[in-house]
């Protein structure tokens, strides 16, 4: 009887996990928006970078502008 018993919490242990287990391959609400998140963040990082350049290219256009070259 005490066998069987530890079988079945046994079994039922397992079987809660595999559940649980198995319900973390869909993204959730909170990493589906993290994943945005980092997304737009990143997006603007390009974005910033690239106005950083426009304006060290004009930057050095001015340069050469006012020292006659």
């Amino acid at each position: 009887m005490l066998k069987t018993f530890r079988i079945g919490v046994t079994s039922l242990a397992l079987t809660v996990l595999l559940l649980g287990l198995s319900g973390c391959k869909r993204p959730g609400p909170a990493e589906r928006a993290g994943k945005k998140i980092d997304q737009t963040v990143e997006k603007a990082g390009q974005q910033v970078e690239k106005a950083g350049q426009q304006i060290d290219s004009a930057a050095k256009k001015i340069r050469n502008e006012v020292q006659g070259k």
